[in-house]
């Protein structure tokens, strides 16, 4: 299981790094949409917005919730701990995502809060790591 802990963990993290480039390339797209004539408006959408969209909103926040149970059964120190708060970060960048449709200066909280997103299953993955290294404590048998 410990294993299947920084699996998660490290697909989260390769979440993130396509989350900047997918929403790195799809600005730039409607950029270039708009200096060939096209038009910015609410139903602009390329597949680059799709892939963010799609990864955010769904692969993520399924990678954290697995993470989260997978850390009940990895016996990390830590584990459980680290796999919460990034299923909490998770959970607040999606409602920072849609918050920023509202009030858009939220938007630069999406931003940084990707950031703690990437940095705590970074630290996750780490101490599943650590927790290799070192030998399993004995289980209890009854």
């Amino acid at each position: 299981m410990r294993s299947v802990y920084r699996a998660l963990s490290g697909l989260i993290l390769i979440g993130f790094v396509v989350q900047i480039a997918a929403i790195a390339a799809a600005w730039f797209q409607v950029l270039n949409d708009v200096d060939d004539g096209g038009v910015f408006d609410n139903n602009t959408r390329n597949w680059a917005h799709i892939v963010h969209a799609v990864v955010g909103a769904e692969v993520i926040p399924l990678l954290a919730l697995a993470l989260l149970v997978v850390s009940f059964f990895a016996r990390i120190p830590g584990g459980v701990k680290w796999a919460a708060l990034t299923f909490g970060a998770v959970v607040l960048q999606v409602v920072l995502a849609f918050a920023g449709y509202s009030v858009p200066g939220v938007g630069a909280l999406h931003g940084l809060n990707a950031l703690v997103v990437a940095g705590l299953a970074s630290v996750a993955m780490r101490k599943a790591r650590e927790a290799d290294a070192k030998p399993a404590p004995p289980v209890a048998v009854a």
